[in-house]
């Protein structure tokens, strides 16, 4: 059975070391999962993605430079796949819902105060209720802006108007976003996944199913 080891290359083993790709550990090796239709669907590890290859529930459209990174069971040695075809459709649309979060509350608003316009890293953002709490403003996506300290400051416990401060756009529930815990940027992507992300790249990935078993079996 797969013991997910990993073997390199002998010629850099010296050089990256077991464990570890040219770019990136080897728990950080991901697959790019499309439906059926060769929609982008998800992420997923790269011990998911040999399961649902073994299962036969996908088909191996690319695969990572195995003079890079390959994986053994007690018999053989793998490829590592880079890009996955579901074989079944799935309804995609059912699982566009983004996860309410600070981070994602930052990256809808692309790190940019919605008062003030400027913009700004992380460490230098608060989140701000447009209806405060204390007249009983949702801690949701309608309701949360993005909002430098000064002017989260300056607007208080008040609402925009009140405060005559007029919102840059109007808060609302994305259907798009960076699928991890950092955006994705095209010329950071690995080689194979490029043709099938280039179209959808400005405007970002959707969060999706944890899971691709109830999808795929």
């Amino acid at each position: 059975m797969f013991h997910g080891g990993v073997v390199f290359n002998p010629n850099q083993r010296r050089s990256i070391g077991i464990g570890q790709t040219r770019h990136h550990p080897i728990r950080h090796i991901r697959a790019l999962v499309l439906n059926s239709s060769y929609q982008p669907v998800k992420l997923i590890s790269w011990q998911r993605a040999i399961l649902l290859w073994f299962q036969g529930k996908v088909e191996v459209l690319e695969y990572h430079p195995s003079d890079q990174v390959t994986v053994r069971s007690a018999r053989e040695e793998f490829q590592v796949p880079s890009v996955l075809r579901l074989k079944r459709f799935i309804n995609h649309r059912r699982f566009t819902r983004v996860k309410f979060c600070r981070e994602n509350v930052y990256r809808r608003d692309d790190y940019r105060c919605q008062y003030c316009g400027e913009e700004f890293n992380a460490k230098e953002l608060t989140l701000d209720h447009v209806v405060p709490a204390s007249k009983k403003g949702r801690k949701d996506w309608t309701n949360m802006v993005t909002a430098c300290r000064k002017c989260n400051h300056r607007k208080a416990n008040r609402t925009p108007l009140a405060a005559g401060m007029p919102l840059l756009s109007e808060p609302r529930v994305p259907n798009w976003l960076p699928p991890i815990q950092t955006s994705l940027k095209l010329e950071s992507l690995p080689e194979s996944w490029k043709v099938y992300l280039s179209g959808i790249m400005d405007e970002g990935f959707g969060t999706l199913p944890e899971d691709l078993e109830d999808l795929t079996g």
